[in-house]
């Protein structure tokens, strides 16, 4: 049968909302960036929020959401796809609709990119591009904290014991003074990264709705050293969202505990995944497994240029590995305008 499906663009009426968070209760990924709280999100003020909702007759079967940038709509990224799927259904026919509402929602966007949990043929038989990403680290808080500690990389596990022996300790951030602490080593971490920050207001109204984030406090002599924030929608998945941390304190290894905190903390309150975003040693090292991420991509400009650049692109980098390691790092320093 046909499903049909609904585009929200604010926080939904009661009715929806109700209907909304009973499929999340049985949902596959259900994260906080696929639930209602999406549109209260002050990380995404200014950026057209929208939901696009299966249904198979009054009732949600899979959401997908996203932001407008331009002439771009954006759903997810290859660390945190934004989409969830009952339990129980045919993901084909649900996602048919999404891909269906999603072009609705387009209007004139000439690039349209979302990011999936796994494989969904729907997608590709609509017109959509499947590229494979790297996948993140994923743990199955189910197993318990003991056996995930047992599953973590030996090195994680003395680094563990040894800031907890240093007398590294983490608590959950409650206070203004608290997110304060955490905002002034965000900044350091920004400058000396160079990229752009969010205002202390915005972070501050993200952190106090602790339903959605949470921030974990590592100190050091009564002293802030390191935090992390974690997204999550309650009794379901939790995502690492956001680390910075004291350079000077690194040696404390206060990154390390933190993690392990976050792990007991969720186990503790029945959480049933946990996604590091990323698949890089540092998450590696966490145990779990690969979960795969792919990229679903509907290039309607003329000659499909966005393909061309990334085709492009890409073949620069194949020829680039070819070469001699020697000959590589010619080509970095000229690059930077070193002698």
């Amino acid at each position: 049968m046909e499903m049909t499906w609904t585009t929200v663009h604010q926080f939904p009426d009661a009715a929806l909302e109700k209907r909304w968070r009973e499929l999340l209760t049985n949902a596959d990924y259900a994260a906080h960036y696929v639930s209602p709280e999406y549109f209260n999100d002050p990380f995404l003020r200014n950026k057209n929020p929208f939901a696009i909702i299966a249904l198979d007759g009054d009732r949600p079967v899979g959401v997908l959401t996203g932001i407008r940038e331009g002439h771009e709509l954006i759903c997810g990224l290859m660390s945190r796809p934004q989409i969830c799927f009952a339990e129980d259904v045919d993901v084909d026919l649900a996602a048919k609709s999404l891909a269906q509402g999603l072009v609705e929602e387009a209007k004139d966007a000439s690039l349209l990119t979302l990011f999936t949990w796994s494989k969904v043929d729907a997608f590709q038989q609509t017109g959509y591009k499947l590229k494979d990403e790297e996948g993140v680290v994923m743990l199955d808080l189910t197993l318990g904290a003991d056996t995930l500690f047992k599953g973590f990389a030996p090195t994680r596990r003395t680094d563990i014991r040894n800031a907890i022996k240093r007398g590294v300790e983490v608590v959950i951030a409650n206070t203004r003074e608290e997110f304060k602490d955490y905002y002034d080593i965000y900044l350091g971490w920004s400058e000396r990264k160079n990229v752009e920050t969010s205002s202390f207001e915005v972070m501050e109204e993200a952190l106090e709705a602790r339903d959605n984030r949470l921030l974990f406090l590592a100190r050091f002599e009564n002293k802030t050293v390191a935090g992390t924030i974690i997204r999550h929608y309650p009794g379901a998945m939790i995502e690492y969202a956001a680390n910075t941390s004291l350079p000077e304190s690194l040696k404390l290894r206060p990154n390390d505990l933190l993690q392990w905190r976050v792990v007991e903390w969720a186990c503790a309150n029945n959480y049933k995944r946990y996604s590091l975003g990323g698949a890089h040693l540092f998450s590696r090292r966490m145990g779990g497994i690969i979960a795969p991420v792919f990229r679903y991509r509907l290039d309607r400009t003329w000659l499909r240029q966005h393909e061309v650049k990334e085709a492009l692109k890409n073949s620069g980098r194949k020829v680039f590995t070819a070469l001699p390691k020697g000959v590589q790092r010619q080509v970095k320093r000229a690059l930077k305008g070193e002698d």
